[in-house]
């Protein structure tokens, strides 16, 4: 069994007028949460008004969601004790006039010197995915057979439609204001793991970015784990709708190191503005429109999902995940991405509703 662990941004908003609130160290010390194998389970984001988890090493998807809903559920219990609430959203519906202070590490600081407008503005939240790799080369395998299902999941993904109090008309705003870093987006096709360092060694030597931590693109390996890491997802609102996607990546790790193994030819790599349009296109429009596959052929949303899972049915099948990755992505087709809830709810019940659904689906199932 291959093993994965997810990371989950928040934000933390007040509970009546929705803006956030820079209050992460308070809720911090009264969650109480401590580190499981050496590894902080709570840890600083960017801004003050933000708040990141992360789940130890797990072997099934069991085993994620509880660890998810168990650190949920302390958070938003820290937040209500400081005044405050846990808002799951991929990006703030409303901002304060003045800018939420950032977290005082030296590397945070740097950023913000470095780009303020940017920093001022990264009040959004996503989900990041790990899954275990035996080596660097096989990693960068995979990322070259994930990278056409990228702007796939992150169709599936979208919960950030609302921006400054207005529908900004995209499913994933989110991606489009973390798009402005200079190193972002989808990953280039790699020619191996010799491609991929030198690529690494050459932007942080080119002084644009400070660290290989600021490659910020959609998927790449870990520097901390010997893991995979997808980045292009936004938070879910449910614990559950993260553990859909947590067994989909790594059903789709699994598929690509067994067509490694087997010497099948990946798909075609598109080049480099291909891709960008269609990771454009899914954070614009979800699984609502059409969707360009893999091969960059127009599709309606919910025949690409089901192609999806098609690739990943052996894989889910061995790791005992397909009925319940099967019933989640069932749910996602009936009631659609979060994006669409955040609109219904608001156009159904303004602000009020907006923040019973993204802070009340926090701690549900």
């Amino acid at each position: 069994m291959i093993t994965l662990g997810v990371e989950e941004e928040y934000l933390l908003v007040d509970p009546v007028s929705g803006l956030p609130r820079p209050l992460v160290e308070d809720v911090r010390r009264t969650a109480g949460l401590g580190s499981v194998a050496g590894q902080d389970e709570v840890q600083d984001e960017l801004l003050q008004a933000q708040i990141e988890v992360a789940t130890p090493v797990c072997w099934t998807l069991d085993e994620v969601g509880g660890h998810l809903l168990r650190l949920r559920h302390a958070l938003a219990s820290a937040a209500e004790a400081n005044g405050c609430r846990l808002a799951a959203t991929g990006a703030a519906p409303l901002r304060v006039p003045l800018s939420v202070p950032v977290t005082r590490t030296p590397r945070y600081l740097r950023m913000a010197g470095a780009a303020r407008q940017l920093v001022d503005e990264q009040l959004i939240c996503g989900m990041h995915v790990h899954v275990g790799v035996p080596d660097a080369e096989t990693g960068v395998a995979v990322l070259n057979r994930m990278r056409p299902w990228l702007p796939a999941l992150l169709a599936m993904s979208g919960n950030s439609p609302l921006w400054d109090g207005r529908d900004t008309g995209f499913e994933s705003w989110r991606t489009i204001v973390f798009g402005r870093w200079p190193v972002s987006g989808p990953p280039p096709h790699f020619d191996g793991p010799g491609d991929y360092e030198r690529r690494l060694t050459a932007l942080v030597d080119s002084g644009v970015i400070a660290d290989r931590a600021q490659v910020y693109w959609q998927a790449r390996l870990s520097d901390r784990y010997p893991t995979v890491e997808l980045r292009c997802l936004d938070v879910q609102l449910r614990a559950e709708d993260a553990v859909m996607f947590a067994g989909v990546v790594r059903a789709l790790v699994a598929t690509a190191i067994a067509e490694e193994k087997a010497g099948l030819p990946p798909v075609p790599p598109a080049p480099p503005e291909a891709a960008a349009a269609r990771n454009w296109h899914a954070a614009r429009y979800g699984l609502d429109s059409a969707l360009l596959d893999p091969r960059g052929r127009a599709r309606g949303g919910h025949d690409v999902l089901s192609s999806l899972l098609r690739h990943l049915t052996p894989a889910l099948e061995e790791a005992g995940d397909l009925r319940e990755v099967g019933a989640l992505t069932h749910r996602l087709r009936r009631e659609g991405t979060p994006a669409g809830r955040q609109r219904r709810a608001m156009a159904d019940g303004g602000l009020p509703a907006l923040l019973d659904l993204i802070t009340g689906a926090v701690t549900a199932g």
